[in-house]
């Protein structure tokens, strides 16, 4: 009988290496384009709240940059003082803030600075939401030049001027749409606890009376910001 099999004449059996255990995975969450009906619906401080984590994109120039958003300032139309369409103020400017929700209104400030902002609401409510400040998800390089910095610092992405300059915003698109335009907003899956979001007043609007103290800014903790923005690369 030979050594290689037993008396039944089967061959002996050799030991197995385990199967390996599946080890669980992170579920990719492939980023989505916010719906329209995100920008339709007519809480203009709900809206702007639920912007804080989502990714504010553009492809401009052959160049794409992107953003985590991490302040905003609601802006509730003609019965806000602090709002350019206040009084039902309608003029060449801001006709895109009466247009349907998910357009960019963008404007310039001290004839210097563009600012990017959300419009929101149906047609001829013109309620919009200025993007003030973000995290650099992507695009850091393009980023850095436009805004003729040698390296990235806590100013790159601070304030509305600063965000529109590094993401290639200029009034040239205000009106566009942010469903299908050279700017979007994306859903990543980054999920904010709202408590982890501040609410004060809105910036520079002392002309605005009784209108400037409404808590309608918004902002994340500094903290969570920056752990958004590592879950997001």
């Amino acid at each position: 009988m030979s050594a290689a099999t037993n008396f039944q004449g089967m061959t002996p059996r050799r030991d197995r290496t385990p199967a390996a255990v599946p080890q669980p995975t992170r579920p990719v969450i492939r980023p989505e384009i916010l719906p329209h009906s995100f920008y339709l619906r007519d809480d203009v401080v709900a809206v702007s709240r639920d912007l804080l984590g989502k990714v504010l994109c553009t492809d401009i120039d052959g160049r794409r940059t992107s953003l985590v958003i991490t302040e905003t300032e609601a802006y509730a139309g003609t019965t806000d003082r602090a709002s350019h369409a206040y009084g039902d103020r309608r003029t060449r400017r801001t006709e895109p803030m009466y247009g349907p929700g998910g357009m960019a209104y963008v404007y310039l400030c001290y004839g210097i600075h563009h600012l990017f902002n959300v419009v929101t609401n149906v047609s001829g409510v013109p309620h919009a939401v200025l993007v003030r400040a973000g995290e650099p998800h992507s695009g850091l390089s393009a980023m850095l030049q436009r805004r003729d910095k040698p390296h990235a610092d806590r100013s790159l992405l601070a304030g509305p001027g600063s965000v529109a300059r590094a993401l290639g915003i200029t009034t040239a698109l205000s009106g566009s749409s942010l469903l299908n335009g050279p700017i979007r907003i994306e859903d990543h899956g980054l999920r904010v606890e709202q408590a982890r979001i501040s609410a004060s007043p809105r910036v520079g609007i002392d002309y605005a009376a009784e209108d400037a103290g409404r808590p309608y800014r918004f902002r994340l903790d500094p903290g969570i910001s920056k752990s958004l923005v590592g879950s997001a690369r």
